[in-house]
């Protein structure tokens, strides 16, 4: 199987999703989202990670998370392990939970990250779960308006920064933000997706590729690598040539 891309750096932003294998339900019963978001919580104190937006459906799961020690892959690695022991050992099974490695996308968050959270946020309408946002108890959208306690370990300021100074003016942008909007209309963000692995502005994007890609191997274990390479323009080479051996072009 294919490595994933992973870029990691102190204080990057990732959607990150994963899902049950073959589709089955990662979450059978309250319980087991309870037990979830405990390990949500274990996993934040550890690793010192920042979760900004969550939402768990029936048989896969989305969060935005902040990683100050570039440590994505061992966090949440963890959180997955935890949960899949937990999952197996109340219902005696075995075998994998999850559907293979998970997907996580690097994030530009000042372009990117308040689009993501809504899409996120609205999962549970899409599915025809709830008619609104806030009826869900199983994402952040509830804690981030206020309609429930806000629990230590989710981070609502950075997000909540971006819609007004003070808290109470907003919460009503944000909630407007997400609520006063047409969903069968609503593009998802990763549509603007290079190389399937880095959302963000074309400087963004040269940013990573300069700084971390461009001095990678393994193209054959990560295909991606091919996609997000830097790759020399014509008429660089052209240009470089002439330069060369004194022609014009």
């Amino acid at each position: 199987m294919a490595r994933p891309l992973r870029v990691e750096y102190p204080g990057a932003f990732y959607h990150v999703i994963n899902r049950g294998n073959a589709g089955e339900d990662l979450f059978r019963s309250k319980r087991d989202r309870e037990k979830f978001l405990e390990y949500f919580e274990k996993t934040v104190e550890q690793f010192s990670i920042k979760i900004h937006t969550y939402c768990l459906m029936t048989n896969h799961y989305h969060f935005l998370v902040e990683t100050p020690e570039a440590n994505l892959s061992r966090a949440v690695q963890w959180l997955n392990v935890s949960y899949a022991v937990y999952f197996n050992r109340k219902r005696q099974r075995s075998g994998h939970l999850f559907q293979g490695r998970f997907k996580s996308i690097l994030v530009d968050a000042d372009e990117y990250l308040k689009q993501l959270s809504r899409y996120i946020h609205l999962n549970p309408v899409r599915a025809k779960i709830v008619e609104k946002p806030s009826e869900y108890g199983w994402s952040s959208y509830p804690a981030i308006i206020g309609k429930r306690k806000t629990p230590e370990w989710l981070e609502t300021g950075w997000l909540l920064s971006q819609f007004g100074k003070k808290k109470r003016e907003a919460i009503k942008n944000y909630k407007n933000f997400v609520e006063n909007v047409d969903i069968h209309t609503l593009e998802n963000p990763a549509k603007d997706l290079t190389g399937q692995y880095i959302l963000g502005t074309p400087d963004f994007v040269n940013w990573v590729k300069e700084t971390f890609l461009s001095t990678r191997s393994g193209e054959r274990e990560i295909p991606q690598l091919r996609k997000l390479k830097p790759t020399l323009k014509i008429e660089s080479v052209v240009e470089a040539v002439c330069r060369e051996f004194g022609c014009s072009h």
